[in-house]
């Protein structure tokens, strides 16, 4: 098979399509009998017990990986066939879903990585990994060393992209990524190295420029002054931000959750007043969930709000509060029913604050704080934020009741982990990027890097892998934007694409060798950056745990 726009030969398999549709078919029945065993191992009285889930633990994560990587792999076949129905599987295209099929095949057969030290086996499930002739063709002679040389070949010939073969979005949302990938190029990746090595919060030009361009808007409601778009244009932005600088994609992280828990959860007046507010950028909101000691664990918050006269005093201790400094609003959760001790007692705020600076973060004396010095995702910093007798008026409860604030929160989880999944997918394409720009560059022993197998290997990977990761992240923007339940879906995107971008950026560092761990290298930064991409907005585990116990469900008659 050739590509049209490239004259390299591949060694695509002849029956690519029909191979891989039947693997799939193979791994759905593996996964299928995985489901029935973990039941077996953690299911009393039609539930899934809270102390044996806790105990398989290996056995529930590992069914949620195996799921996460069968998704993958049928979002990717249904990117192949929409390519095929359009016009546009070329070459590349189809050495990346061979490459996906025989790699990640041979993980579901012989050991699927949840993190760097732990293996999900068919031996944990006492499970055949029988998967069927198809795919122990593709296991054998999918991932092979001659496909991924012509693979690298061609994103080579193809640099200077932000994305390395078609991502079957319309060309409305290529219009969007071409607008927002020139500013990055413009604005963003000549600054951002940096941003990071002096640790300085993104500049205002950048958020004005961004606000310019909508990105602070994109799926608030044209009636409330944005473009309405849905969640898959939110992935497309995140992307080429995060391409840049994960600090410049994660920059409307917070005024997405802030505007969705205003939808959904807010009176008609404060959608009025807040949304346009945050659709321009005029108001920039910080999220004030998280407690020390506390983690995931938000139904054990001790900060707490009390009625006083015609508003509500807040006290308590907040930490991991992103851009916590320079921001108008703070999205409070804080415990409000006496007596409580779950989360049925936790209600919403919009909390206004007056906006600090680099050096006075928090003049308001009710509010003091501290910085939290990180590795890296930098341009925002992380505080510490303490509220001393903190008053909000009685319209700052949001939707006006009490006793709301979980559920509201958990309705924005879904929103937050694809968005984050598609801040991993921009994080991974730039590690891809810089790899390949070192391995073209560079020679060892009368060679260019991209001569040695494992160079080139390397990179053919990641880009099969990024692909993977950002059709899963597009399949849950769709489901979402359809207004399907979809925290599996959103969770097995975050999963998979923070993995990702680690292996990424770990792979493009070694590609650079010493001169990767030397600050002066962007690469130093992107593996900073890649790494917290498992931890916030839900750490893998987590995310894991959200999968297992929605696979474990009953099935609905």
């Amino acid at each position: 098979m050739t590509d049209a726009r490239h004259s390299f030969e591949t060694p695509i398999l002849p029956d690519l399509l029909p191979l891989c549709r039947a693997a799939l078919r193979g791994v759905e029945q593996y996964q299928a009998r995985a489901t029935e065993t973990v039941r077996g191992r953690v299911m009393q009285a039609g539930r899934a017990d809270a102390e044996l889930m806790v105990l398989e633990q290996d056995a529930t994560h590992g069914l949620a990986w195996v799921a996460t990587t069968v998704e993958a792999l049928r979002q990717m076949l249904a990117w192949a066939d929409r390519l095929g129905e359009a016009g546009q599987f070329g070459a590349l295209e189809a050495g990346l879903l061979q490459i996906l099929y025989g790699e990640y095949l041979g993980q579901l057969h012989g050991g699927l990585p949840m993190s760097q030290a732990e293996m999900m086996r068919p031996a944990t499930l006492g499970l055949d990994p029988d998967f069927g002739p198809e795919a122990g063709t593709l296991i054998q002679r999918g991932n092979t060393l001659a496909l991924r040389r012509a693979v690298a070949e061609m994103i080579a010939a193809r640099d200077g992209v932000s994305v390395f073969g078609a991502t079957g979005l319309d060309e409305d949302m290529e219009m969007v990524r071409e607008q927002f990938r020139r500013f990055t190029e413009d604005r963003v990746v000549p600054e951002a190295h940096a941003w990071h090595l002096n640790d300085t919060l993104i500049p205002m030009e950048i958020l004005d420029g961004l606000a310019e361009l909508g990105a602070f808007g994109l799926t608030i409601p044209e009636a409330f002054g944005g473009f309405g778009f849905g969640k898959t244009a939110m992935c497309v932005v995140s992307e080429e931000l995060s391409r840049g600088y994960i600090g410049a994609g994660s920059l409307g992280t917070r005024t997405e959750i802030a505007a969705e828990l205003i939808l959904e959860g807010g009176t008609e007046a404060q959608k009025a007043h807040w949304l346009p507010q945050l659709a321009t950028g005029a108001v920039l909101p910080t999220a004030v969930f998280t407690e020390p000691n506390t983690g995931s664990d938000l139904g054990a918050l001790k900060t707490r709000a009390r009625r006083e006269g015609d508003g509500w005093v807040i006290s308590g201790n907040k930490t991991w509060i992103t851009h916590a400094g320079r921001t108008d609003l703070m999205t409070v959760l804080a415990r409000t029913v006496e007596g409580s001790t779950d989360h049925r007692g936790l209600s919403m705020f919009l909390a206004e604050k007056p906006r600090g600076t680099d050096a006075a973060p928090f003049p308001d004396p009710t509010l003091s704080g501290g910085e939290i010095e990180v590795l890296g995702y930098r341009g925002m910093k992380e505080y510490t934020l303490a509220f001393d007798d903190h008053l909000v008026p009685d319209t700052a409860l949001l939707g006006g009741e009490e006793g709301q604030g979980f559920r509201q929160l958990m309705r924005t989880f879904e929103s937050a982990r694809i968005q984050t999944a598609a801040r991993a997918v921009g994080v991974a394409q730039s590690a891809l990027e810089m790899g390949l720009a070192y391995a073209k560059d560079r020679t060892a022993f009368g060679k260019p890097l991209t001569a040695f197998p494992r160079v080139h290997g390397k990179l053919a990977v990641m880009a099969a892998e990024i692909m993977a990761a950002r059709q899963l992240s597009y399949f849950a923007a769709a489901e979402k934007d359809a207004g399907r339940r979809c925290d599996q879906e959103a969770g097995m995107a975050k999963l998979l694409a923070a993995r990702v971008a680690w292996a990424a950026a770990d792979s493009s560092l070694q590609i650079h060798g010493g001169n990767g761990f030397a600050l002066e290298y962007p690469i130093s930064r992107v593996l900073c950056d890649a790494r917290i991409l498992n931890i916030f907005e839900g750490a893998a585990e987590i995310q894991a745990e959200v999968i297992a116990r929605r696979l474990l469900e009953p099935p609905k008659n």
